[in-house]
């Protein structure tokens, strides 16, 4: 992962719609499957706290809408949910307030994490202060987890290398809904164009190798 970070980097993790309402088999409203939801909890759980010992601030990004108006004033996503076999007709009905699927994983959410829940399409920068805490934090590089990759991962790390930040996506911390052919095919636009796709292994041992030049005895952020 020769030159995608270097020491003077400054990183912040992304974890898109890691909620109950993908992720909790009880009570969500566009799951993925039982086995891929566990495996993807697994994982953010594992990188988060890697990211925490590195002083990497996690910025957790939550789809919420006032009502139904709000998600289908899309025009795409309103010819979707009156498609039977569109394997997401169900978007009417997806994170409304007070739903329980709008809740966080609460494994994943801990005390000094930044929480930005005004999303209300794929890409987290839309109509959110996303981009407004970056800045304020200095952030350079962001890295990218959650759900799905071939809609609000593509969609933000889109929008992020065009605003100009180096982004790097966590392999084995995404996953979608609609299927591995697309999963992958995500990923390979990704890496071609717009960015880099990484395991959180590679990550984390870059972070720490860099730190360990520098001789600090943690990754500092701003």
């Amino acid at each position: 992962m020769v030159n995608i970070i270097n020491k003077d980097s400054k990183l912040a993790v992304i974890a898109i719609d890691l909620h109950r309402g993908h992720l909790d088999p009880e009570v969500a409203t566009m799951p993925l499957p039982a086995e891929q939801s566990d495996v993807v909890i697994e994982a953010n759980k594992r990188f988060f706290g890697e990211c925490r010992n590195l002083n990497i601030p996690i910025i957790h990004v939550l789809t919420l809408y006032r009502n139904k108006e709000e998600i289908l004033s899309n025009p795409a996503w309103r010819f979707k949910s009156e498609d039977p076999n569109a394997t997401r007709n169900n978007v009417a009905n997806h994170n409304l307030i007070g739903m329980p699927g709008t809740e966080i994983i609460p494994e994943l959410l801990k005390e000094g994490d930044h929480v930005v829940d005004t999303k209300k399409r794929y890409n987290c920068f839309r109509s959110t202060d996303l981009e407004f805490l970056l800045h304020s934090l200095e952030v350079d590089t962001i890295l990218l987890t959650g759900v799905n990759t071939n809609s609000c991962v593509l969609a933000t790390t889109v929008d992020g290398s065009v605003k100009d930040f180096n982004a790097i996506v966590i392999e084995d911390c995404v996953d979608t809904m609609d299927g591995e052919e697309l999963h992958e095919a995500a990923l390979k636009v990704i890496s071609t164009a717009f960015g880099w796709v990484r395991s959180s292994s590679e990550v984390i041992e870059l972070v720490k190798s860099l730190q360990k030049g520098s001789g600090k005895n943690e990754y500092r952020h701003a």
